[in-house]
């Protein structure tokens, strides 16, 4: 592996752990420990890392105390940014992870020009770096989470919900009106990542990240690392057939997943299938809370909506465990409150399509968490952004 290779492992390992000592790094990385060393003392002579003595070692052990290295928190201060139906919320985090602000722009439109979300986000970026007690200037980088599909590596935003003009190139329009690097992902490949680095998935090599919201989104780590494919497609779960010729998706073709079980699927079927009485002026998170209370209060033809998209969810989610096989499958967003996505039917239906051998079914766990999770992992994908730029700042051979 270059240096540059080396350094960038070194510094992800401890961004990764937090606090960590040379000999850790050199076992995890697998990199020769007198070149961890050597590595790890340019990095601390730069100021991008700090050492603290290891108080539970230092007593117990003769010689030099073992010292534990961490990310500088003030070497760089990121920014990210998720961009939803009706907001916009952004999270500043220093260069160790820490949050230093966060600021939720409501009132976002959907469906806008390219210009005019760009407008949008930089005023809300805005607000968040004052909040924080520094300037745009004061950015090292921006990592922005939209929702559709998203081509990382042409940076070609295809489609979506967000954005009039598609296909585009979106980042080209934030990168006009921005003086720092600027990247962009699909939403959920972000809250992915923050699941990884902040949430329940860390420390485990191979899980999903299912949501539901305005649509139904998957994210994939396999062996560690966050899986895209090949168009950076790889995990539209929500546009996965369950229907022959079914329900018109918000994609343009029928049978998706999404067409039966994200919100604006379940209020779709409120509207035909009875006189729902909330108002269409409300916003949808409102109007879906009304829907589900008048399940929870008896209404039949309510209560049926909702476990019919259970019992469709559930077989999506035994598509998924045939296929990929993980230890853990996180449901994670605001609509997880919604009993229907957890409770025992929809399990049931899920161990029922699995096929069945004599090992424990994957792990299935809640995180109920709203749109900053997503901005977070938007920020923590500006900080590898960084990582890997500072690695490459050698000269070295």
């Amino acid at each position: 592996m270059s240096k540059a290779g080396n350094r960038a492992a070194i510094l992800e390992c401890i961004s990764t752990a937090g606090e960590i000592a040379r000999v850790d790094i050199a076992k995890i990385t697998e990199i020769n420990p007198a070149t961890v060393t050597a590595l790890t003392s340019e990095l601390l002579e730069e100021g991008i890392v700090e050492a603290l003595l290891d108080e539970d070692k230092q007593n117990t052990k003769r010689g030099r105390p073992r010292v534990k290295l961490y990310l500088n928190p003030k070497a760089f201060i990121l920014a990210g940014a998720k961009i939803s139906e009706d907001a916009i919320t952004v999270a500043i985090l220093d260069f160790a992870g820490n949050q230093l602000s966060e600021y939720t722009r409501e009132g976002n439109s959907f469906s806008i020009s390219k210009e005019k979300l760009a407008e949008n986000l930089k005023g809300a970026i805005s607000a968040a770096i004052s909040d924080a007690g520094f300037d745009l200037s004061d950015i090292s980088a921006l990592g922005v989470g939209v929702p559709g599909y998203v081509d990382i590596a042409s940076e070609c935003v295809h489609w979506s919900p967000a954005i009039s003009d598609t296909p585009t190139n979106f980042v080209q329009t934030l990168r006009a009106i921005f003086d720092f690097p600027v990247m962009l992902d699909n939403d959920v490949n972000l809250a992915t990542l923050a699941e990884q680095r902040f949430g329940l998935g860390k420390g485990v090599s191979d899980f999903l990240v299912v949501t539901i919201e305005h649509g139904v989104g998957m994210g994939i780590v396999l062996n560690n690392n966050l899986f895209r494919g090949t168009r950076g497609l790889g995990g539209e779960f929500g546009h996965t057939k369950v229907q022959l010729n079914g329900a018109l998706c918000r994609c343009g073709q029928r049978g998706c997943l999404e067409a039966y079980v994200a919100d604006y699927a379940l209020l779709r079927e409120a509207d035909t299938a009875f006189t729902f009485k909330n108002s269409h002026d409300l916003p949808t998170g409102q109007r879906l809370d009304a829907l589900y209370q008048e399940a929870k209060s008896g209404n039949l033809a309510a209560l049926s909506i909702f476990e019919r998209a259970g019992k469709i969810f559930g077989m999506g989610l035994a598509n998924l465990v045939n296929i990929f096989d993980p230890s853990l499958i996180i449901f994670s967003g605001e609509r997880m409150q919604f009993e229907f996505l957890y409770e025992d039917d929809v399990l049931e239906e899920l161990r029922k399509n699995t096929l069945q051998i004599d090992r424990a079914p994957p792990e299935i766990r809640v995180h109920k968490w709203g749109d900053l999770l997503w901005a977070k992992g938007a920020a923590a994908w500006a900080t590898e952004y960084v990582i890997h730029q500072m690695a490459a700042k050698t000269n070295a051979c």
